[in-house]
């Protein structure tokens, strides 16, 4: 007798959203490991990438550009600034308006970052074409979802 077995749609590892949530936590933890030596932590990584590329930007803008809450960046930014990687300004336009700005020592820490996507891609065994295919695959989930 033949035993069947009934696909069944709620079993965790057959779940699109925990394969997702389990691979970002653990990427998270591997930029954790990677960002050690530049003493920064991963949302602070993704902050400066943001300034590295456009630096003084408002709170505001930075927190759009990486999908934050403002309520969540503006206590990022401020333990940056502790850190002396950033430093805030009033916007002399409009005095609501915070902009934050790349320190030397924000602006030098890229020559150190400039290793980290190719030690996580090397880390997790991904060519550069193969993580270029990857992000263009997650970035089609992001905004089919929005």
């Amino acid at each position: 007798m033949a035993v069947t077995k009934e696909k069944n749609p709620l079993l965790l590892r057959e779940q699109m959203c925990f394969a997702l949530y389990s691979t970002s936590r653990a990427i998270t933890k591997k930029y954790a490991e990677l960002l050690a030596s530049l003493q920064v932590t991963y949302p602070q990584y993704l902050t400066l990438l943001t300034l590295w590329e456009n630096d003084g930007m408002s709170v505001n803008q930075l927190a759009q550009a990486l999908e934050m809450e403002g309520a969540t960046m503006t206590p990022l930014v401020q333990r940056m600034e502790k850190l002396g990687l950033v430093v805030r300004e009033r916007n002399s336009d409009d005095e609501r308006r915070v902009n934050v700005m790349l320190t030397e020592k924000g602006s030098n820490l890229r020559a150190k970052a400039i290793s980290v996507p190719s030690a996580f891609c090397s880390a997790i065994g991904v060519s550069d074409d193969e993580a270029q295919t990857m992000i263009a695959e997650l970035k089609k989930i992001r905004d089919r979802l929005k």
